[in-house]
């Protein structure tokens, strides 16, 4: 993995946007936060590689379903950031 975008917002917001933008072939996206609610959106089309915390989608009782590589604890996020060549935060 190239770089690892750690993305917040919601799908309504700018950055999120930004980010699936920016996001390369060998880039993950990790969902955290309002921008879990994604996952319930389908009007959202999502990259090939992107994880979504655990702890966020049961906050929002989301259940995480295909559009995603997996739901990842936050000892996973820890791994996912020193995998990364680089980390962007959104």
């Amino acid at each position: 993995m190239h770089t690892l975008h750690i993305l917040s917002k919601p799908p309504g917001h700018t950055r999120f946007r930004e980010c699936l933008g920016m996001a390369g072939e060998q880039d993950a996206i990790l969902l955290t936060g309002n921008a879990v609610t994604a996952l319930a959106d389908s009007t959202v089309t999502l990259p090939e590689t992107v994880y979504a915390l655990r702890e966020d989608l049961r906050a929002r009782a989301i259940e995480a379903g295909q559009d995603i590589s997996a739901p990842i604890t936050f000892d996973d996020m820890v791994s996912l950031t020193i995998q990364a060549q680089r980390v962007i935060s959104w």
